[in-house]
């Protein structure tokens, strides 16, 4: 009896000790202590960064957004969820994204690999599981709106046959299960018909199509499917990825340029971002949408007017005149009695060079003098494939 009576207070007295706080429950001295306990309520806390700001002026009337459209999570063949994203995109000091899932592809929940989904979603057939193919941009809205980020609504689509494999991301989509509904067979990789149906609707619902990573190894190298030249004259093609994940596709932006579409700049990130960049890289690609506000209204507006600019691996990659614009009101440049005066207004890096010497303005802060010359050559700043950016100022 006696032994039951002591365990008994014995536990009592534990269950008293776990509600007393925990730093003073395991907080000692280190004095002349090897290896002291510590609180794990404090010590074992991440240690988190402020979010990343990036600091680039307005340009004219225009506000420049910073923002990320493809984007993967576990319900395509991503490893995190649509929350992770968002907070993801806050800590890089991102204002905008959006999550575009492959369709019909939700099934990766169950098969992870994608050459699993492939052949079951294509052995399956009509008899696919009906998934909601919004459900990754519901669960993203409720932490989106909580940390003021703009979530657009977009999926991406993919078609492939004998000779070429195509991938289009749709944004702005109101109703994913609509375009999805146009790919009867519910398979991943649309056919030749179904894919073009699915624009259709995308376009319907006022969505912006794009291109993703045109690389050569998906078919013909370095020139663009003739049903892509089709579907762009009918309206259902938008603008081209230029930058993808680590991947630079500098033809890509003479084409936007020669057919008036837009370069896109995206990562296309399908692991953590910690995994895939590391902690708030600044060389992490991103599209700067200049808008007329903080809005879902005037980012889908600057879309379709064409005020987009990438940002990637120190590059800036861009049509004209939305380059020059951006370089403008991001480096302050004054004309001094020998020459000119410059300062880098923005966080993005600016490499001039004039008359054969180079001048460096890496950093936000960064200025350089110009003896004589007031024509500019902004090295890496693109507005063509071998074209970089170049100001006149006589």
């Amino acid at each position: 009896m006696t032994n039951r009576r002591n365990f008994l207070k014995s536990v009592a007295l534990m269950g008293v000790a776990t509600t007393l706080p925990v730093h003073n429950l395991f907080a000692q001295s280190t004095e002349n202590t090897a290896l002291a306990a510590v609180s794990h309520h404090r010590e074992m806390a991440p240690i988190r960064k402020p979010p990343r700001v990036i600091t680039i002026p307005d340009v004219d009337e225009f506000k420049v957004l910073k923002g990320d459209f493809h984007m993967h999570t576990l319900f395509s063949d991503g490893s995190v969820m649509p929350q992770d994203r968002v907070r993801e995109a806050v800590d890089n000091g991102l204002d905008v994204i959006s999550i575009t899932e492959h369709i019909n592809s939700a099934i990766f929940r169950v098969y992870p690999n994608i050459h699993d989904v492939v052949t079951i979603t294509d052995h399956l057939g009509s008899r696919a599981p009906r998934i909601d193919q919004n459900i990754p941009d519901i669960l993203a809205k409720p932490e989106a709106e909580k940390n003021e980020l703009i979530l657009i609504r977009g999926v991406e689509i993919a078609t492939r046959n004998t000779t070429r494999e195509l991938h289009l991301n749709c944004l702005f989509a109101q109703d994913i299960n609509a375009i999805a509904e146009a790919n009867d067979r519910r398979t991943l990789f649309a056919d030749d018909n179904e894919w073009q149906k699915m624009l259709a609707v995308s376009a319907e619902q006022g969505g912006f199509n794009f291109w993703n990573h045109p690389n050569p190894s998906f078919g013909d190298p370095l020139r663009i499917f003739d049903e892509l030249e089709n579907i762009r004259k009918n309206g259902l093609l938008h603008g081209i990825e230029v930058f993808n994940g680590t991947s630079y596709y500098p033809f890509a932006l003479d084409w936007c340029n020669e057919r008036d579409l837009v370069p896109v700049t995206v990562t296309d990130i399908h692991q953590s971002d910690w995994n895939t960049y590391g902690n708030q890289n600044p060389l992490r690609p991103m599209s700067l949408i200049l808008a007329k506000d903080r809005s879902y209204e005037s980012v889908k507006e600057a879309f379709f007017a064409k005020r987009i600019v990438g940002w990637a691996a120190n590059m800036v990659l861009g049509r004209s005149p939305w380059v020059e614009q951006l370089f403008k009101s991001s480096v302050a440049i004054e004309k001094t009695t020998s020459g000119l005066s410059l300062r880098n207004l923005c966080d993005i890096p600016c490499f001039i060079q004039a008359d054969g010497r180079s001048y460096p303005l890496a950093e936000l802060g960064a200025t350089a003098t110009i003896p004589g010359s007031p024509k500019l050559t902004v090295t890496n700043w693109f507005v063509g494939m071998t074209t970089p950016l170049e100001i006149d100022l006589s």
